[in-house]
């Protein structure tokens, strides 16, 4: 009996020595998935340090936030106003803000990078805070198309690191791909699953291959259409009716590829295509390459391959 008494206690140890829960939140870029991951975190009862280059950004950001909060609560609180603006002062008051990224993460469980998708810039980044964070802090990077792997190879924690890949917006989408690469650690990978949860997300568990899982399918198949159309095998108008129609998507692939970006498409497709010259699937468009030339990149300039007011 004792022995069993002595395997169980061990176990439960072995366990709870295992758990790792993130409380404390360092969110560098205070860009739109920056200020949503933040946002959400904050409303979840974590504690956050949004981090960017300028104060400017910075006040911008928590005016988004705040903005965005009121819509929530508006929604959420509909006819309880004191609860509503109790909501928005409780997750304003989670939220600080910090242009040194290397002062805040000393205290802080979970490092989340969400800036410009250049490889570069994230090795200078987490090369630096790598010196900083103690040795238990977890870092992620919010990357939709770049390696996870290689990202962590400027660091010393390839244990401690893995990707967390939400959507935008980041209040409004359920879901988060997290990233485990061939060094990610279980107790880092576990972690970073509860965080996800614990913000109200539905973790969906990925490897670290390019686009992860929504973006290696969707992708692709914005490219397909557009080679449909370059093709002459369909207008972009009837493509865009016929998978909405057909397929019950809510936005047909010409329209989606306006709302992401063109030049954020191209810009996952040619890295994809730098890493796998062979695959038809990554092949480049001459269309899309054209439109992005010329300035064309979609809702946010007013013109992609439909003209916006």
């Amino acid at each position: 009996m004792a022995f069993v008494t002595h395997q169980i206690v061990r176990t439960m140890s072995s366990v709870s020595a295992k758990k790792l829960l993130v409380q404390h939140v360092t969110v560098i870029g205070g860009g739109l998935m920056g200020s949503g991951i933040a946002q959400t975190a904050a409303a979840t009862g974590h504690s956050v340090v949004l981090v960017d280059q300028t104060e400017d950004i910075l006040a911008k950001s928590v005016k988004g936030i705040e903005d965005s909060l009121k819509r929530v609560a508006k929604k959420k609180f509909a006819d309880k106003p004191e609860a509503a603006a109790d909501f928005i002062k409780k997750t304003m008051s989670n939220i600080k803000t910090s242009t040194d990224p290397a002062s805040v993460v000393h205290s802080t469980d979970l490092v989340i990078e969400a800036i410009i998708e250049n490889m570069q810039a994230k090795h200078e980044l987490f090369k630096t805070l790598d010196t900083f964070a103690p040795e238990q802090t977890i870092f992620a990077s919010n990357t939709s198309s770049l390696s996870i792997t290689e990202i962590a190879n400027s660091t010393t924690r390839q244990d401690r690191f893995g990707g967390l890949h939400f959507f935008n917006p980041v209040p409004v989408m359920k879901l988060v791909e997290v990233v485990q690469t061939p060094m990610t650690s279980r107790k880092t990978f576990d972690a970073l699953i509860d965080f996800s949860r614990a913000m109200g997300k539905q973790p969906v568990s990925c490897k670290d291959t390019p686009g992860f899982i929504v973006n290696r399918l969707l992708v692709p198949y914005m490219m397909e259409a557009i080679r449909l159309h370059e093709q002459g095998h369909g207008s972009k108008e009837d493509i865009d009716v016929a998978m909405k129609l057909g397929a019950g998507y809510p936005m047909g692939p010409f329209e989606l590829v306006d709302y992401v970006g063109l030049d954020t498409t191209k810009f996952i497709i040619d890295g994809w295509h730098e890493l796998e010259p062979n695959n038809p699937l990554f092949a480049p468009s001459e269309v899309l390459n054209k439109l992005v030339e010329s300035g064309k990149l979609g809702k946010k300039t007013g013109e992609g391959f439909y003209k916006y007011n």
